[in-house]
């Protein structure tokens, strides 16, 4: 049994979800932690809302509100979403708990310690108007790079640059237009140069399950040099600086949001009153560590996340030779578009979240996007397409397959499983096939090649539907009591291995088919809503998972003959493209 951590990028809490936050990170996190709770692993799965981002703190200027009555609002409707579509954190917490600030400042003080931060004065762009300094989101401007437009202070949406707001051609300020100027102020910077040697050995080491886009552009960014980045900035909303002297200033939150995933263990562990169970996970040299996150956030995660925790070292622990786990895989995804445009949370260019769960399943949007989940290059969503893949594969394929002859069961054999009779070539061939086919399944989903294991599964079904159709069981029962026993048998196990292979995509009709075939437990945990006091004046709320089901389970199909069917319902419903129109 390996210790699997499954790290999912902290979505921005001043918007609701959109379908471009669930193919570029949360399913794909979502299906492997699934799959690895089936094949028996360890798996513990974190994230959270990003609270302090400064997107919350211009929703809030915008609205006349505080900070904390967006990312609240928002949060909520975060974990309520997330917990409709599926993704089953053993923890969804947010980055204002006192916890997090806790680890987030022993951080920084740590970083303070080993010498790998220094002050410098940094020239920013000030508001005359508001009377302040604005931090990168608060300016727009052209990009140096590329020429966009809209290109935002800390990072080029377009070419994906990072970018520094004094580089911006032409800046404005976000919220009234008007031309900041220049001003000096003195921050704390990550002296990066100082880890830059051990960066480049961390990348120099067997990257060969990385995708390729994301280790080239690791490799190469550490190759170019690596300057020191400040950590600090002139904000009232986000974690304060441990120090005397700067109780104006906060830890930025490119720094402190990707500590969340360390913070966040930390609190499960807490929660779960085993306060020292995290360190299993980031302290033992055999855990792996992976990190789900939409390409965008490459740098972050890759390379300056690493950093910190090279910096660090280790943290709460005396040992010397326990040090904090580096990323093992950093399964980056390109993006997804809608309809040939990019979604953008802030331009309000999306497929809402909970737009869709109000109308429809979630498991057709699950199935869709993993379908064409955009894991070496950018792809498109497509109504069209959504429906025609929901018609002709979930429903066609799968789902009248599985409707079919579980009817055809409980019709014909009293509502149970039938015994069968003498195997032939057929019936062994194609149970053989689907009980070997777990393992390069499996493979495929280890190594986070989601489409390819998808394709494989449903190849499978397609091969079940042949040999239904080459048997014919309806024609068999009237003259063969014995051989069509056979046939449903056959069918119905093959059927309950196919439940598995499909359930990391398809968790909820896939949980309604493992209790039509008679079943008493359940495929997978319970997710539940839980509120968590962490002092005596707040309480939060989190999104977790209950280990309760799962284990063990990616194997062949045991199915017992006799087992007592439940009467099925179709798993899925056939969609018109006429109704999908104003969900955009």
């Amino acid at each position: 049994m390996t210790k699997i951590l499954i790290c999912v990028a902290w979505p921005y809490a001043n918007g609701d979800l959109h379908v471009g936050h669930l193919a570029g990170a949360y399913l794909p996190a979502d299906i492997f932690a699934r799959y690895h709770r089936l094949a028996g692993n360890d798996v513990l799965m974190v994230s959270g809302s990003d609270s302090h981002g400064t997107p919350i703190t211009i929703r809030a200027d915008q609205e006349g509100v505080t900070p904390d009555v967006i990312f609240e609002r928002y949060h909520t409707r975060f974990l309520e979403t997330q917990q409709r579509i599926g993704i089953s954190y053993d923890l969804f917490t947010h980055t204002n708990t006192a916890n997090h600030y806790r680890v987030a400042q022993d951080i920084f003080m740590r970083l303070l310690e080993q010498g790998h931060l220094y002050r410098q004065v940094q020239r920013q762009l000030y508001s005359e108007a508001e009377g302040r300094f604005l931090p990168d989101r608060y300016v727009e401007g052209t990009c140096p790079h590329c020429g966009y437009t809209e290109a935002r202070g800390d990072q080029c949406d377009n070419c994906g640059a990072l970018l520094d707001a004094l580089e911006l051609i032409d800046p404005r300020s976000k919220l009234d237009g008007s031309t900041p100027v220049v001003r000096e102020t003195e921050h704390f910077f990550l002296d990066l140069a100082s880890l830059q040697d051990q960066l480049a050995a961390y990348l120099a080491e067997d990257k060969e399950h990385w995708r390729s886009n994301v280790i080239h552009f690791s490799r190469n960014y550490v190759d170019a040099g690596l300057q020191g980045r400040p950590i600090t900035r002139d904000i009232e909303w986000g974690v304060p600086v441990p120090l005397e002297g700067y109780e104006n200033k906060r830890l930025y939150v490119w720094f402190e949001a990707v500590i969340g995933y360390l913070s966040a263990s930390i609190e499960w562990a807490h929660d779960t009153g085993q306060a020292e169970a995290w360190k299993e996970w980031w302290y033992d040299p055999a855990a792996r560590t992976y990190y789900f996150i939409g390409k965008d956030n490459i740098p972050f995660h890759a390379v300056i996340w690493p950093a910190e925790l090279i910096g660090i070292e280790r943290l709460y622990e005396d040992d010397p030779a326990k040090r904090l786990n580096l990323p093992y895989d950093v399964p980056a995804n390109e993006f997804m578009h809608i309809e040939g445009q990019q979604f953008s949370k802030s331009r309000g260019l999306a497929i809402w979240l909970p737009d869709y769960l109000d109308k429809f399943a979630p498991d057709p949007m699950r199935y869709y996007i993993a379908a064409v989940m955009p894991e070496t290059r950018d792809t498109d969503f497509s109504w069209a397409d959504f429906v025609r893949r929901n018609n002709d594969e979930l429903v066609a394929t799968w789902g009248n397959l599985c409707h079919r002859i579980l009817t055809f069961a409980y019709k014909h054999f009293d509502g149970h499983v039938p015994v069968p009779g003498l195997m032939d070539r057929a019936d062994v061939g194609l149970l053989a096939h689907i009980d070997v086919s777990f393992g390069p399944i499996g493979r495929l989903l280890s190594t986070c090649k989601f489409r390819a294991a998808l394709n494989e599964t449903m190849a499978l079904a397609r091969e079940v539907n042949r040999y239904l159709d080459e048997k014919a069981p309806w024609l068999q029962i009237k003259e063969d009591q014995t051989a069509a026993s056979t046939t449903v048998y056959v069918a119905l196990r093959a059927i309950d291995s196919l439940k598995v292979m499909f359930s990391p995509f398809l968790p909820f009709s896939s949980e309604d088919l493992h209790q039509y075939l008679g079943y008493e437990d359940h495929l997978f945990g319970r997710q539940y809503i839980g509120t968590v006091g962490e002092n005596k004046e707040r309480q939060h709320k989190t999104l977790c998972y209950d280990h309760s089901g799962a284990a063990g389970r990616w194997a062949p199909s045991e199915l017992p003959a006799g087992q007592a069917l439940r009467r099925p319902q179709p798993l899925f419903q056939k969609l018109d493209p006429e109704v999908m129109e104003g969900l955009m």
